[in-house]
């Protein structure tokens, strides 16, 4: 177990937590939530005895080992990758490292022998004979096959980096696991073995950051949010925390509803939340804790969501778009290759590939902010579009206006009122939406992008990774508006439920410039895929 005690960390400008006392227990996968800038990253550092809190203390159980995942993606450029997954358990490694010292001496003593078997015998205690073969497991099942094993890390690309730091994190069967953002940079399939593999732990206390919905309602016993200072524990995944708070809030402003009717309500949701939960530990453990829930034992969250709503001015006629014979050479090398396709009104489109570069580009020609090399793009006569770029620099840097001057340009009324007000439904208010836009967060920016967009009234939406930056909030706010949009969406993203539950169709570049083509949810994709590799096996 691993907990704190009157836990309080504050800068000089800021207040980050107050008198936090929180227990987190073995079995379980706490999901750490909060918006941008509460502090998750900074907490979880406290947890690991990285940075000092203000006041307060971390308690760890005695001889309980605690694992971190290395953000540090270039920390062991000249280390072999299967000795860095070994380095995850430090003992361990340390003892082999003094083993094999000792082994490679040429005047061999009485007391190196002594030493040795000392050490033999530690090794053996914390299972050294099997630690090559779990460390290789590991990497395998992320998707670093044998080959990559002797290789020297600085030979991996990024994403490869980042599989081998986490298998080093996961080694050894660590007793408290802290995991900040463990899906960044992750393949599909590596971020599903990771789920399963978190929710096959039993003793284990894990505890994770993440903006990835589907990989928090996967794995996740419990959420932790930190929510004005305080951190607040919920029983349940994410969906769970989101749904019940929104109950929550209307069933406390009810004042007509009798308690027990509200009682009621309550153990109906629960029971609905909790009737599909699959058979993982993680998720039987789950169901058993939902179950026990009473009204009194529900808390209510404080956070605040962005209100995001887009509006067509007017509707598409039939013929949306179609794309032929594109070509698009970057750099020298040719991006997209004689490409062709046809875009139907009220289709929501994913564009998939392995290269980032490749959707990037595609969305620019679409949008016309890049020119093609060849081929043609032609859009419906009644279609207006609106493109949110990935790198939204252009529109910010050097910027000297305050949001209201930055947002007015693109307003369809140009009063104070009107422009403020809509700044206030992205939580932009008071003094906020005078900000200057070139001293703007990551997250700030998205929101006034989208703000720009919402007001823009078009009918066809092109969106290059909307969610990056975001947090939580903004992301489950995003994502509603665009399920209930009744137009068309062309866009790419990562993240797994934005994907399952916008998209009606998936269009994915393969690296040889081909597409597959398919009217069917990002779930079932993910499946066919699966299916083939087997069937090719």
């Amino acid at each position: 177990m691993i907990s704190t005690s009157n836990l309080s960390m504050r800068f000089p400008d800021k207040k980050l937590f107050e008198d936090v006392n929180i227990k987190f227990t073995p079995g379980n996968c706490y999901g750490l939530i909060g918006a941008n800038g509460a502090g998750k990253s900074t907490f979880v550092k406290i947890l690991s005895g990285v940075v000092t809190p203000t006041e307060g203390e971390v308690i760890l159980d005695k001889n309980k080992r605690m694992a971190v995942l290395s953000q540090n993606h270039f920390a062991y450029e000249d280390v072999k990758v299967l000795d860095v997954v070994l380095m995850g358990h430090k003992k361990l490694w340390d003892i082999m490292v003094e083993k094999n010292a000792i082994y490679a001496k040429e005047d061999f003593t009485e007391e190196d022998g002594m030493r040795a078997a000392d050490l033999e015998g530690e090794f053996a205690e914390l299972n050294g004979w099997e630690a090559e073969s779990e460390a290789s497991t590991l990497l395998t099942g992320l998707g670093l096959s044998a080959k990559y094993h002797e290789m020297l890390m600085k030979e991996l690309s990024e994403p490869q980096k980042i599989k081998v730091l986490l298998a080093q994190c996961l080694f050894g069967n660590p007793d408290v696991l802290l995991l900040d953002e463990p899906t960044n940079g992750l393949d599909i399939k590596a971020v599903a073995w990771l789920e399963n593999f978190l929710m096959d732990l039993e003793d284990t206390t894990v505890i994770v950051v993440s903006h990835d919905r589907h990989f928090l309602n996967k794995v996740c016993t419990h959420i932790a949010d930190i929510d004005y200072g305080k951190i607040k524990m919920f029983v349940g995944n994410y969906d769970f925390w989101y749904e019940s708070s929104q109950l929550m809030l209307s069933l406390i402003s009810n004042k007509n509803k009798k308690l027990e009717q509200k009682r009621q309500e309550l153990q109906e949701f629960i029971a609905r939340f909790s009737a599909n939960a699959a058979k993982s530990k993680q998720a039987t453990s789950r169901k058993k804790q939902l179950e026990k829930l009473q009204l009194e034992d529900m808390q209510v969250s404080n956070r605040k969501y962005p209100f995001i709503e887009f509006k067509s001015d007017r509707e598409a006629g039939n013929n949306m778009l179609k794309v032929e014979n594109l070509t698009k050479t970057i750099n020298g090398v040719k991006v997209i290759d004689n490409l062709s396709f046809t875009i139907n009104t009220k289709d929501k489109v994913v564009f998939l590939s392995e290269s980032d570069i490749v959707k990037t580009t595609l969305l620019s020609l679409l949008a016309g902010d890049l020119e093609p090399d060849s081929g043609t793009i032609t859009w419906g006569v009644t279609v207006t579009h609106a493109y949110m770029p990935k790198d939204n620099s252009a529109f910010f840097d050097g910027v000297d206006l305050d949001l209201v001057d930055w947002l007015r340009p693109y307003s369809p009324d140009q009063h104070d009122s009107f422009v403020r007000g809509f700044l206030g439904r992205m939580l932009f208010t008071g003094e906020e939406s005078l900000k200057k836009a070139k001293v703007l967060s990551g997250g700030e920016k998205v929101r006034c992008m989208l703000s720009r967009m919402m007001m823009s009234g078009a009918n066809a939406l092109l969106f290059d990774n909307p969610t990056d930056h975001l947090d939580l909030e903004s992301i489950t706010s995003l994502n509603k508006a665009l399920i209930k949009f009744p137009g068309t969406i062309m866009f790419a993203g990562h993240d797994h439920e934005f994907i399952q539950t916008v998209a009606n169709r998936i269009i994915e570049i393969l690296p040889d410039g081909k597409i597959v083509d398919k009217l069917m949810s990002y779930d079932d994709y993910i499946q066919m895929k699966i299916d083939e590799e087997k069937d090719n096996d």
